[in-house]
């Protein structure tokens, strides 16, 4: 069962890093939710680089107004600044990389462990990783819509992105997981 875990996992982590290319690389998928351009770029960039010097994420509030509180309908700006430079991309995604096959490597010994009625059928073992899929968009990527946070379109955008990533990588994570032969003898 180790080999056929192990195997799902590598196919599930290929699966989810191919559909992670094809949303980015070729649909531009981040690009349009992540990566927008300021209109005054160079200016907000220097104003950023000389009032945020630690690492950390921020937020920047409307100034709160006396007996009222901050003014409603005024915007609210998350800042994330992770202490590194464009330089760390390759180093970041060879950890991606690593969170894609450990991910993966999870749910394919979670299926392993399920009961044989999961294991029986390709449809069950599908759905047991599409549920996998599912918790991780419910708990991650939902999460990102909030005060300061993405847009709804943007944070269902994503969120699509990784259920479908999951549920294809679930197909092909079931071809390989299927119950152990049972050893019983004939008397």
């Amino acid at each position: 069962m180790l080999k056929r875990v192990v195997l799902s996992g590598v196919l599930g982590a290929v699966v989810l890093m191919l559909c992670t290319f094809v949303a980015n690389a070729v649909l531009g998928l981040s690009s349009r939710v992540e990566m927008r351009r300021i209109p005054n770029e160079p200016d907000v960039y220097a104003a950023l680089k000389q009032n945020i010097v630690e690492p950390g994420a921020y937020v920047c509030n409307p100034a709160p107004v006396p007996r009222v509180g901050y003014p409603p309908g005024e915007p609210v700006f998350s800042v994330l600044y992770g202490g590194m430079g464009h330089e760390a991309a390759g180093r970041m995604m060879v950890m991606q990389v690593g969170i894609a096959f450990a991910s993966a490597l999870l749910a394919a010994g979670l299926l392993g462990m399920a009961s044989v009625r999961v294991l029986s059928r390709y449809s069950r073992r599908v759905f047991f990783i599409v549920i996998v899929g599912l918790l991780i968009v419910v708990f991650s990527e939902l999460t990102r819509y909030r005060i300061g946070g993405y847009p709804l379109g943007g944070a269902l955008l994503l969120a699509a992105q990784v259920f479908v990533s999951w549920t294809v990588a679930g197909a092909v994570m079931a071809l390989t997981m299927r119950p152990a032969p049972s050893t019983s003898s004939a008397a």
